[in-house]
């Protein structure tokens, strides 16, 4: 995992953070990291699996359709790509 520093923080926000993060019962750093997650992540974010399903519902895709797709798949190996 990657490290930072931040300096120069007013010694108003490092108060209210440290409160905060006496609140939630972790450590400065460990508040720091949630609320960078939040901010950069939130929650409304869309996940991958849950567009796909989205999409799947969207056009009718039944579990007969995903049946029928994974019988008619390939069980070959691939051959690997030659570069000379």
């Amino acid at each position: 995992m990657a490290m930072m520093t931040v300096r120069n923080i007013p010694d108003e926000i490092h108060s209210a953070l440290k409160a905060r993060a006496k609140r939630h019962n972790r450590s400065a750093e460990a508040e720091m990291r949630a609320i960078l997650e939040e901010a950069i992540l939130p929650k409304t974010r869309i996940q991958m699996g849950d567009a796909l399903a989205e999409l799947g519902r969207k056009i009718g895709l039944t579990n007969d359709d995903l049946t029928a797709l994974d019988q008619a798949r390939s069980t070959t190996p691939a051959e690997p790509m030659e570069f000379e």
